[in-house]
């Protein structure tokens, strides 16, 4: 890791002229600039095969800015005069001759000692051979470090992932791969290591003697829009829960690490991955669900079923909504379900985490126990950051019954604070060399292997589709499986906690 806290450094972004570019890399690199994270001796590269120039690139880093910030455009010029545009054929040679003369002139332009950020912001199928050229053409070999950025999807099954891997550490060594989980860089996300690790309240409580379940939502009010074609060879399973999902889990379900650094946080998140119980294909039905949305109303509008959407099959097998259960064979963990759903075209976008802790095993209340609520303590991710805890207090009046009481903390609401977007926090961390909330090649191999078993029980089985309506949380199915142990989904709803 570099001491160095305003990073001096290149970035060259392979797709930049790309949706990704535009709405998050653009705005991340000018926060990081303004707030003094990033050096003013700093380079940007843009390259992909539009014939674009450097006066093009600026004014579409200025508009993308404007749009995703709102700033004045006056105060952009000298930043946007960091940027730089390559057209680029990421099979020629001769690309990257010239990328390597540029780079090398922007060195000695700005004072930056050879340090360089490769970030692929493009086709995953060009991963590799991006990788490969990069070190063949000596673009790697500097006085300073280079870091190779990858976005998801990390290939769509675990051989596919694994030989991608194997091109990529060709060319770079796994301290010098960062792979992008932008969930990784939330603020709530970050939060549950701290929530965990910093309460005297929490910790001694985080294990089977005390938790009864853990559930995990994410879900969008969206259809996949124009993704159609990327969705249909993706689905739910692929397109959160491989990543997102799993990611959330292991911070949850971790032991302490021994320090808070890279290695030990990623080992305890590894142990959490290799415990994970597997699934007979035969017993699938009984702990994961899938659904596919069929037309509905969302916000008022009819919507279209997703065999309806565009570039979608009319007879697609594709599930748009996954839930599942979960178990950590562990000794801290033996027992409790970890509860997953996510999906589109759900009532509500949410991304959020309930803890709902174990009855006492002696309460002085049990003849009123229709108005006992259980210990909850919530993770709000999206769109609201915060916490939550949902205790029991008396009731206002003489019957002495019980009432559920919300005490909310909210991130977003508390002196006009914002949140940095999660690209600004992982693009920092990449430029001073901390991979702590990026994926380890471990968690990536782990994860797919998990994966892989139950795409393939699903591959073997058309599904009754389309299986929930637009608009709700997801089909019967979903619930039927909490219900069977006892349990039921809390909603996401801020004022409905029954």
């Amino acid at each position: 890791m570099t001491n160095e806290v305003e990073p001096r450094t290149s970035i060259v972004i392979f797709g930049v002229t790309g949706d990704l570019a535009k709405r998050k890399l653009f705005p991340s690199i000018y926060n990081l600039y303004k707030k003094g994270n990033l050096s003013k001796d700093f380079a940007v590269v843009g390259v992909a095969r539009r014939d674009w120039s450097n006066e093009v690139l600026r004014e579409n880093v200025c508009k993308s800015i404007k749009n995703e910030i709102g700033c004045d455009v006056d105060s952009l010029d000298e930043f946007c005069n960091h940027f730089y545009y390559l057209p680029f054929d990421v099979t020629s040679k001769d690309s990257y001759t010239e990328l390597k003369s540029l780079l090398t002139d922007l060195d000695g332009t700005f004072n930056i000692p050879g340090n360089r950020i490769f970030y692929m912001a493009m086709a995953p199928e060009f991963f590799g051979t991006i990788a490969q050229n990069l070190k063949s053409e000596g673009l790697t070999e500097t006085d300073g470090w280079s870091r190779l950025v990858i976005e998801k999807p990390f290939g769509h099954d675990l051989p596919s992932a694994q030989k991608l891997n194997e091109e990529i550490r060709e060319a770079f060594s796994e301290e010098q791969i960062y792979r992008i989980d932008h969930y990784l860089g939330k603020e709530m996300v970050q939060n549950i290591e701290v929530i965990r690790f910093a309460n005297a309240m929490f910790e001694p409580l985080w294990n089977n003697r005390y938790i009864s379940n853990i559930q995990i939502t994410s879900s969008e009010t969206l259809g996949v829009e124009d993704r159609g074609g990327y969705y249909e060879t993706s689905g739910a399973l692929r397109d959160m829960v491989q990543n997102h999902i799993l990611q959330m889990v292991s911070l949850l379900a971790m032991d302490p690490p021994i320090r808070l650094n890279t290695d030990e946080i990623r080992n305890e998140k590894i142990k959490v991955l290799r415990s994970l119980r597997s699934i007979k294909e035969e017993k699938m039905g009984s702990y994961f669900v899938r659904g596919q949305y069929g037309k509905g109303e969302t916000n008022g509008e009819e919507v279209p079923a997703y065999r309806s959407e565009g570039n979608v099959d009319p007879n697609s097998n594709t599930e748009t909504f996954v839930a599942g259960k979960l178990l950590i064979d562990n000794h801290r963990w033996a027992g409790v379900p970890f509860y997953i759903r996510t999906g589109k075209r759900m009532s509500m976008k949410s991304t959020k985490i309930v803890v709902q802790f174990k009855d006492l095993p002696m309460n002085l209340y049990y003849d009123k126990k229709k108005t006992l609520h259980p210990n909850l303590l919530i993770i709000h991710i999206q769109p609201h950051e915060g916490i939550s805890i949902v205790m029991n207090g008396k009731k206002f009046g003489p019957t002495g019954e019980t009432t559920p009481v919300r005490l909310d903390y909210s991130n977003t609401g508390s002196d006009g604070y914002n949140t940095p977007e999660a690209y600004e926090r992982l693009l920092y961390d990449c430029m001073i060399g901390d991979a702590t909330n990026f994926t380890h090649w471990d968690e990536v191999e782990l994860s797919w292997a998990f994966i892989d078993s139950i795409s393939s029980a699903w591959e073997k089985n058309q599904a009754t589709f389309p299986n929930y309506d637009s608009g709700t949380m997801g089909p019967k199915d979903s619930d039927d499986l909490l219900e069977k142990d006892g349990h039921h989904w809390w909603p996401i709803e801020k004022e409905d906690l029954h």
